[in-house]
């Protein structure tokens, strides 16, 4: 038997990280994949949304180094939970066990507050003076 995905998509929304009671990292965030398609003469789109999981390292990791809007290519398995709900009726839901997380592109930028900026100048300059030394000219 097979069970092999592998998507690529944007974060949808900060990854969470909480921990099991056995202290193993779970890490869950959702990804978005658009399809374009043509109808006749028009071009149309739908967005496909799938749940994230990984455990372990990876999950540290991922909840360290992702945010919304970054684009991935997701390795991993589907994974089907089942459950009994309150109303007595039976649920279940398939989402993707993260394998491996690769980041393709981060996001753009879109608004910059103007007191982020003078700090962030401020920050490249510290960095290119520790790197060119004090007496060198900064090259901007």
């Amino acid at each position: 038997m097979l069970n092999k995905v592998l998507l690529i998509g944007r974060l949808t929304k900060d990854p969470v990280i909480r921990y099991l009671p056995s202290g193993t990292p779970v890490t869950e965030f959702g990804i978005v994949w658009n399809r374009r398609f043509r109808v006749g003469e028009e071009w149309k789109e739908e967005s496909h949304f799938f749940d994230i999981r990984a455990y372990g390292n990876l999950a540290e990791d991922l909840a360290t180094r992702l945010s919304k809007g970054y684009t991935v290519v997701v390795e991993g398995r589907l994974s089907q939970d089942r459950w009994t709900g309150q109303d007595g009726r039976t649920y279940s839901k398939v989402r993707i066990v993260a394998e491996a997380v690769r980041i393709i592109r981060k996001p753009k930028i879109e608004e910059v507050e103007e007191e982020e900026i003078p700090e962030s100048k401020e920050r490249i300059e510290e960095d290119l003076r520790s790197a060119f030394g004090e007496e060198d000219e900064i090259p901007f």
